[in-house]
């Protein structure tokens, strides 16, 4: 049973493996974030990531950038690639992760409105539009 309500993303992402033998960094990888929740989030991977691995992860939507240390908790393979799913290792990183998922939800707002009605918005405008008709039905966080 899932902890965790999870939220559609289609967000950047990179990640990068840290090898437990030095915390030395494997090769890094850049992706899309697929699925976003206040414990963590999931994306797709060329390479099979071990449960257990750490990664250091990274959304440059925001500025600064979001990093974070996290841990896989789990991983699927898919016919083209690997579907990781990791959980955030410090409850401060959850939290922040939280009003990362904001601005992916507002990212999406943005692109969907250019999309379907045509028009630019830049960021702080999708997020005054976004927060008006939609904060109010944004899950608190428990």
């Amino acid at each position: 049973m899932r902890a965790y309500i999870r939220h559609p993303s289609d967000v950047p992402i990179e990640f990068t493996p840290l090898l437990e033998r030095d915390m030395r960094m494997g090769p890094s990888e850049s992706n899309l974030i697929q699925d976003v929740s206040l414990g963590g989030l999931s994306f797709g991977s060329k390479e099979r990531l071990a449960v257990g691995t750490k990664v250091k992860i990274r959304i440059p939507v925001v500025n600064p950038p979001f990093e974070a240390e996290a841990r896989v908790i789990w991983c699927l393979s898919r016919p083209d690639r690997y579907e990781a799913g990791i959980e955030f290792t410090s409850a401060e990183d959850a939290y922040t992760a939280r009003m990362v998922e904001q601005i992916c939800h507002i990212e999406h707002y943005r692109l969907w409105v250019k999309e379907v009605e045509g028009r630019d918005l830049d960021a702080e405008g999708a997020a005054n539009e976004w927060i008006g008709k939609y904060a109010k039905d944004f899950p608190n966080i428990a």
